[in-house]
């Protein structure tokens, strides 16, 4: 018997994406803590800082600091954790907040919250080594502290505050890695500047990456995780769309810089793949959604217990098949089938056992009858077959039924053998009569023959 799963919201995230997210965060908040301690550690410690590569202290203290608060934060409110937990994860993100606010303003008064923490910095004496995070971090670290303070609210105003918060949040750190990318690979040519360093960079991306997988289960983002179609579409799409917006971008600067391509022929090149690229994706999204509707239309139609056209299902396409064959004046017949014994066997043996004597009898339905003809389950233990048999084609096709139902008694040696009552019409007779008459009809003689059967029984 086919299994039947409880029907989930579309809205709701799916479970098996949310564990497999849950190994990203935790991977992701690892890397930036180990990141973070170790850096602040070799700030704190010169004889570690003097071990260290030359470059490691391109990551300022208080960039470090800020990082490490933030992943303690996003772990410490992690669902399932204790409220204490969560009270000391709300004070980390106040405090990360508090930071990057306070190193924003001091660019505008001229102080640094690194001045004050030179005395112990390994570096703190060296005044050629900038000490502060650079401005967009701070601003970074500003955003993603007030996020985190609202990431687990569940009040409409400051869902839609946080959701807001990320907009600009994921932009800024988007802005930050790709310039860093673009000034590595030399795309534009070289650059002197280094606005921010790598270490900070990976930090920030991964933080807002587990931020924004935390808000997704919840908030505006979450049509990421659903179940539903859109869902599937937009975590399809989504990569595409980022991936596609910098390659056009570094491929129109390899053309335009380094083969000399005039601008207006680059210009043309990239507003035709760009066209070409958009239908593309426009016959991506028709194809899905033609593919839901017909997954939706075939729901709606189906039994589930037996994979056969339920009563409105059964009617439309018996109407359709009907019109065809009055149209090409071809004989119509009609199959009532009763299944016997569903309600001996329902008292007997449990309702389990009638549903899989239900799904074995469309199992056999399906088996003995052609993909062309209409077959239904149009009642609790009632079955209906249409379809462009003559008369003598629906004898045979109704022997085989009975032949494929003994085959089935002789070899499962079961308690209530697996039988039908039959009525049978064909139109040829009644080619005046609607589906409805024919139904009728066809009802009419299968209970006829209940009666003989009985009859014989007594």
């Amino acid at each position: 018997m086919p299994k039947l799963t409880p029907a989930l919201s579309t809205i709701e995230p799916d479970p098996a994406l949310l564990n497999k997210l849950a190994w990203v965060k935790r991977v992701s908040l690892a890397v930036v803590a180990l990141i973070a301690a170790v850096t602040l550690t070799a700030w704190l410690l010169p004889v570690l800082g003097r071990v260290f590569p030359n470059g490691w202290q391109l990551m300022k203290a208080d960039s470090a600091l800020a990082a490490l608060l933030s992943a303690l934060c996003l772990l410490f409110s992690e669902p399932g954790r204790s409220r204490r937990m969560h009270q000391f994860s709300l004070v980390l993100a106040f405090a990360v907040a508090l930071l990057g606010a306070f190193e924003l303003i001091g660019y505008g008064l001229q102080f640094s919250l690194s001045g004050y923490l030179a005395p112990f910095l390994a570096h703190g004496s060296q005044p050629m080594l900038p000490r502060r995070m650079a401005p967009q971090t701070a601003a970074g670290f500003a955003l993603l502290g007030i996020a985190m303070i609202l990431i687990r609210s569940r009040k409409p105003l400051a869902v839609r505050i946080a959701d807001l918060l990320f907009i600009p949040l994921s932009l800024l750190t988007l802005i930050l890695v790709s310039g860093y990318v673009f000034g590595a690979m030399h795309i534009f040519g070289l650059s002197t500047v280094v606005l921010t360093s790598p270490q900070t960079l990976i930090c920030l991306l991964l933080l807002t990456l587990v931020a924004l997988i935390r808000r997704a289960e919840n908030g505006i983002f979450s049509i990421f995780l659903g179940h539903g179609m859109g869902s599937r579409i937009a975590r399809t799409l989504a990569p595409i769309l980022l991936v596609l917006s910098f390659l056009r971008l570094i491929a129109r600067a390899h053309l335009v810089v380094d083969l000399k391509i005039p601008e207006s022929y680059a210009n043309a090149i990239f507003a035709s793949v760009a066209t070409i690229v958009s239908l593309g994706l426009l016959l991506f999204l028709a194809w899905r959604i033609n593919s839901m509707e017909m997954e939706i239309q075939n729901l709606s139609i189906r039994d589930a217990l037996t994979g056969l056209y339920n009563l409105r299902g059964f009617n439309l396409l018996a109407e359709q098949s009907l019109r065809q064959a009055h149209r090409n004046q071809l004989p119509f017949s009609v199959l009532f089938i009763d299944l016997d014994n569903l309600k001996q066997v329902n008292d007997s043996l449990g309702h389990d056992a009638g549903s899989a004597f239900l799904a074995e009898t469309g199992e056999i339905l399906k088996a003995t009858f052609r993909e062309i003809d209409v077959l239904g389950r149009i009642g609790g233990d009632e079955f209906g077959v249409v379809g462009q048999f003559s008369r003598t084609a629906i004898s045979i096709a109704v022997e085989r039924l009975q032949a494929a139902c003994a085959l089935r008694n002789r070899d499962a040696d079961q308690r209530f053998p697996l039988s039908f009552s039959i009525g049978c019409v064909t139109s040829v007779e009644h080619e005046n009569e609607s589906l409805k008459d024919l139904m009728a009809s066809a009802d009419k003689a299968m209970y006829e023959e209940k009666r003989r059967k009985k009859a014989l029984l007594h």
